[in-house]
């Protein structure tokens, strides 16, 4: 009775002259889900889960955060003591963030030992791996931003690494940091990959995961 007052509406009927409502519905619901699906089938799924409370925490927290390197400590501290509940969304951020990455690596797992990477879903593969590439570059980033010692030692040690590479290698540090030592060039830097560079990489590339997932469908069992 409900479903159809809302299909004869004229809101409705305006929305679906313009977009096929009813039809992309239609085929969401009518989708073929293969019985041999389990909860291991469902850890991108929780990967996408962390990623989602990830973006609303970090966004939540850029209103106290400032990326600077003689305000971002205690801009963390303030936001952790006297911020309503500034303490539970940063734990929140941080608990997801490593949960992500969990789910993550058991995902990769899961797709290799049943095969999932192979024809026809190499590019979902690649893609998939793209998508590991980034969310270990935004733990790399994100771990640096509340400049600490930890932070800025971490921020140090990681960006030297590309130093042992011959001839260029001591430009990509440079490039990395944003000059020859760590300063305030490299936390920026890490603050613009961390909130705007790697969240919209992310988006494209998840978003390109999930049509071929759509297109080619569930990989079978092991």
């Amino acid at each position: 009775m409900f479903t159809k007052q809302v299909t004869d509406s004229k809101a409705f009927n305006w929305f679906e002259e313009r977009l096929e409502i009813q039809a992309l519905a239609e085929d969401v619901s009518s989708k073929y889900v293969p019985p041999h699906v389990n909860i291991f089938y469902c850890l991108g799924g929780i990967t996408l889960v962390c990623f989602l409370i990830q973006f609303a925490t970090g966004f939540a927290m850029t209103f106290y955060y400032k990326p600077t390197v003689a305000e971002a400590f205690t801009s963390v501290q303030y936001l952790m003591t006297q911020v309503n509940f500034g303490w539970l969304i940063r734990s929140v951020h941080r608990w997801s963030a490593s949960m992500m990455v969990l789910m993550m690596i058991l995902h990769i797992f899961r797709i290799y030992l049943t095969g999932g990477f192979k024809k026809p879903r190499e590019l979902t593969w690649v893609t998939g791996v793209v998508l590991a590439v980034i969310t270990v570059s935004f733990g790399v980033t994100g771990y640096s931003l509340p400049w600490d010692q930890v932070g800025y030692w971490a921020v140090k040690i990681v960006s030297g690494v590309p130093e042992a590479i011959p001839f260029v290698g001591t430009l990509i540090v440079e490039a990395i940091r944003g000059g020859a030592s760590v300063g305030q060039a490299t936390l920026t830097r890490y603050y613009s990959l961390h909130t705007f560079v790697l969240p919209w990489l992310i988006a494209v590339f998840m978003l390109l995961h999930f049509l071929m997932i759509r297109k080619q469908g569930i990989s079978g069992p092991l």
